[in-house]
């Protein structure tokens, strides 16, 4: 399925007018707090009305301002994750995610409850009430609900927002899971890098209500930013664990443009990952270098070269298959006469990697068995 959205919306002195499309996977909706975030999935749902737009499922048109569609929220087929999990407190986990359904008429469901809930993994679950479950347990409870509505896209309103990090933890893998498992175009809302380089396998920039970037997720945060550079901006990839340096407590995975060392990851061989190398921790040279501690050298040319009026610039660097991005200062930019087509080497510390620079292990993409 296929979301397409073009509205505008004026909210007192605060203005939405942007434009995305999602088909399939995860797309991030990234921006900082005040951003339009929230307001625009919520003109998606219906929960707001644009002033001027449209916004479709394939060919089914939810809202026309030209022609005077407006589906009303219950007819849309749009299941909504909230920022708090909004359970029933009077319903055990069971009749929570059965009260899904209702939103779905019996002959357009998809979605199976025992395969829902082994996706998530609240079997044990079922029989308690929410008043027992922890935060990531009742966010997890709340996706199954959205889930068995049956839904044509999936909006996920900063989930994981009240949780802490080991909640956090808990809850990733189910849906980088679900990233591959759902066959529906999922729109993610954070403003926390650590949710999109995890996640995302789509990034939409939003500011001050306006779409400013949109695209693949490596290829958007590895971008230059020609207006100033981004504190997020970096490298993201899908990366293979190929192998074990226990002596030195090392792992190598091997992505894209080469192998990388980085701290032992408690994973087998042969695990799927994602993996970040933020721009801040890529130091650039000239020519190969020698007597260095760092382990990770990789030989490329840059290609695209952007320098805004403060001291710092960005620098994107082609490696074999993928591309790095660099914060450089603009008297090193003079010194070392950089430019687009000069090869350089890219430098990364192994050390610069931690928890939150390599995601979890990625699974297969599976579509749900039809209803039946």
């Amino acid at each position: 399925m296929k979301l397409d959205v073009d509205v505008a919306r004026k909210l007192g002195a605060f203005r939405i007018d942007a434009q995305l499309s999602c088909e399939g996977g995860l797309l991030a909706l990234f921006g900082p707090s005040g951003a339009g975030k929230t307001s625009l999935v919520n003109l998606i749902a219906g929960l707001l009305r644009p002033d001027r737009g449209r916004v479709a499922i394939d060919a089914d048109v939810l809202f026309d301002s030209k022609f005077g569609i407006d589906v009303p929220v219950h007819r849309r087929r749009i299941g909504y994750v909230f920022q708090e999990p909004r359970l029933l407190p009077h319903l055990s986990v069971r009749h929570n995610l059965l009260y899904g359904r209702w939103f779905c008429p019996a002959s357009a469901r998809y979605t199976r409850f025992a395969e829902i809930v082994e996706l998530l993994g609240i079997a044990p679950l079922l029989k308690r009430r929410p008043a027992l479950l922890s935060g990531g347990e009742k966010q997890r409870v709340a996706i199954g609900r959205a889930l068995l509505a049956s839904p044509r896209v999936l909006l996920m309103d900063e989930p994981l927002t009240s949780l802490d990090a080991a909640r956090k933890e808990e809850i990733y893998p189910y849906v980088e899971r679900l990233r591959y498992e759902a066959k529906v175009p999922i729109v993610y809302v954070s403003h926390s890098i650590e949710d999109v380089m995890r996640l995302a396998t789509t990034v939409a920039f939003i500011e001050n209500g306006r779409i400013t970037a949109c695209g693949p997720v490596d290829d958007v945060l590895s971008r230059p930013d020609p207006s100033h550079p981004r504190p997020a901006a970096g490298a993201v990839f899908d990366a293979v664990v190929v192998g074990h340096d226990e002596e030195f407590a090392l792992s190598a995975l091997a992505f894209p443009g080469g192998e990388l060392r980085v701290p032992r990851l408690d994973l087998p061989k042969g695990s799927a990952i994602r993996v970040r190398i933020p721009a801040r921790d890529v130091v650039l040279a000239i020519a190969p270098p020698v007597g260095l501690s760092t382990l990770n050298v990789f030989r490329g040319e840059i290609t695209e070269l952007t320098a805004g009026e403060g001291a710092i610039a960005e620098a994107r660097i082609r490696l074999e298959g993928a591309y790095l991005l660099a914060h450089v200062t603009r008297k090193s930019i003079a010194a070392l006469d950089l430019a687009p087509g000069r090869e350089v080497f890219a430098l990364v510390k192994s050390i610069a990697f931690d928890s939150r620079s390599v995601g979890g292990r990625r699974t297969e993409f599976i579509r749900p068995a039809p209803a039946g």
